[in-house]
């Protein structure tokens, strides 16, 4: 991680002791609603014995037990009081949530899936987009007063500077924006590549086939059309190779080829394409664009294509301009040499058209193509030799080992864990004591042979519910402590390990699951 190991713990040392924070007044919380719950029927049976017995009534053992048999039905009420309380508080918490989310004004599907013309596969009138939430008044436009008009079949080259909205523009035409004024219309089915391509868990062929039918002939194609067909054949397993959550262990190109390949082997009407070709070489850029952008797959489909690559703009039937959010030109690659933006003009690097065509032969040449293809495999299950990378979580059912509850009292602290279990112990002693010394005083009332006053009576059942409740509450606490103590011990070995770790794990083991632990 380039020595940014220390910064990245540090900071979520600090983000944990936070959430420890909270966290630790709920649980203190909690050891006080165990602590009344706990000494309720103590502190019952003396006020109420003790205020019978002054009272000058004489305790027999109907009334005593009775009178404990009524307090233990009474405890259970009486006690969730305090989590009634934290539940009302979690309700009014979600209900405002909810709330909020009601309030927000109903999403309007602005995209309308068929143009006015026929011939036109995306028309954009006088469309303001903005990335924005209900809460902002004055919502930040994107795209302001955007005009556009792609014909169907051709190629659309958006270029512009970093951050005049190209990617923007796509997704307005996707609806992923908030129209605020205008209209976007689109027809027929839509493949979006992003700059950033989403990789599934799962196979090679998985990714590029995405729940369609495995055909065998464009399958192969396609993977040579996207430069992929040597970087699998090198791969253990081949296209059945397992590849990690978000392609982990995949090269940024070849992400980009994958994901690439994904929409061409769908067979959509229209391809919207995020700069996908800047994350490969020039070579390779170069036989993407000729076999597989400008190829058999994708000459008679549009294609939106956001990039900064000069044979791409010299191949393309359109270019559109892009500055600060506003279309400020379009026109054909030629006019673009003489227009005021001539500076994106491929003319001026040079003559890209004619080195395309140069090239045209020789691109086997270039990407060393060793027709070394995949072989058609029919089936689509996953063949028993290949290795997956990502290794199934482990998981034990049963009764829990004694080493777990060893590993948690030593992350707990040894010392609290022997507070915990003697504090336990005297406290269920103490309680046992008080209903005994109850059971004594009841046997001993209407005996002639043994007196004692009332108040003898009285002082050893206070004794015995002082004490109970001093254990009691130890217990409670102590209790909360150690387990707040043994999630930071837990958390900390846990990041520690986790940051220490090979890359080989990582590769081994999804971001997902990883984040549920």
């Amino acid at each position: 991680m380039y020595g940014w190991e220390h910064l990245f713990s540090s900071w979520l040392m600090e983000t944990r002791s936070s959430e420890v924070k909270h966290l630790s007044t709920r649980k203190y919380l909690d050891a006080w609603c165990v602590f009344f719950w706990a000494t309720t029927p103590t502190l019952f049976s003396v006020f109420t014995f003790g205020l019978f017995a002054l009272m000058g009534h004489q305790l027999d053992a109907a009334t005593v037990f009775t009178c404990l048999a009524l307090f233990n039905n009474l405890i259970s009420p009486l006690n969730s009081f305090p989590w009634v309380i934290n539940g009302l508080i979690d309700a009014f918490i979600s209900t405002r949530r909810l709330s909020r989310f009601l309030c927000c004004s109903e999403y309007k599907h602005v995209l309308k899936q068929k143009t006015e013309c026929e011939d036109m596969a995306v028309i954009v009138d006088d469309a303001s987009c903005a990335w924005s939430s209900s809460e902002e008044k004055q919502p930040n436009l994107v795209l302001n007063h955007v005009n556009l008009c792609l014909p169907k079949g051709s190629l659309v080259a958006i270029i512009g500077e970093v951050g005049s909205g190209k990617s923007s523009l796509l997704s307005a035409i996707l609806g992923e924006m908030m129209l605020i004024h205008g209209s976007v219309h689109s027809s027929g089915s839509v493949a979006y590549v992003p700059q950033v391509p989403w990789i599934m868990s799962g196979t090679i062929r998985d990714n590029i086939l995405f729940g369609k039918n495995y055909d065998s002939r464009r399958y192969s194609d396609t993977i040579q059309a996207c430069a992929l067909d040597v970087d699998i054949s090198l791969m253990a397993g081949g296209d059945m190779a397992h590849i990690g959550s978000k392609g982990i262990n995949l090269s940024g190109g070849q992400r980009a080829r994958l994901a690439l390949a994904r929409a061409i082997y769908q067979g959509l009407d229209t391809y919207m394409l995020d700069d996908v070709l800047s994350a490969v070489d020039a070579q390779v850029a170069r036989w993407i664009l000729h076999n597989a952008i400008l190829g058999p797959f994708m000459d008679q489909k549009t294609r939106i294509l956001c990039t900064h690559n000069v044979q791409a703009i010299s191949s393309a039937d359109m270019v559109v301009v892009m500055d600060k959010g506003q279309v400020t030109w379009v026109g054909s690659s030629v006019d673009l040499a003489v227009s005021s933006y001539s500076a994106f003009s491929p003319q001026n690097e040079f003559d890209a058209l004619s080195d395309v065509q140069g090239k045209e032969l020789s691109m086997a040449d270039i990407i060393q193509v060793s027709h070394s293809h995949l072989p058609e495999r029919e089936s689509n299950h996953v063949s028993e030799e290949v290795q997956e990378i990502i290794e199934a979580e482990s998981r034990k059912e049963g009764r829990v080992e004694l080493a777990v509850y060893k590993n948690y009292a030593a992350f707990s602290g040894w010392f609290i864990t022997v507070v915990i279990f003697l504090s336990a112990i005297l406290m269920q002693a103490s309680r046992n004591g008080n209903d005994l010394w109850l059971s004594f005083w009841v046997d001993t009332a209407g005996s002639s042979q043994i007196e004692y006053s009332i108040s003898f009576y009285l002082v050893v059942l206070c004794i015995f519910c002082i004490i109970n409740s001093a254990l009691t509450l130890v217990r409670a606490f102590s209790f909360a402590f150690g387990g707040l103590r043994a999630a930071v011990q837990v958390h900390d070995t846990l990041l520690n390990k986790l940051i220490d770790a090979p890359i080989q794990f990582f590769d081994q083991t999804p971001g997902g699951r990883i984040l549920n632990r």
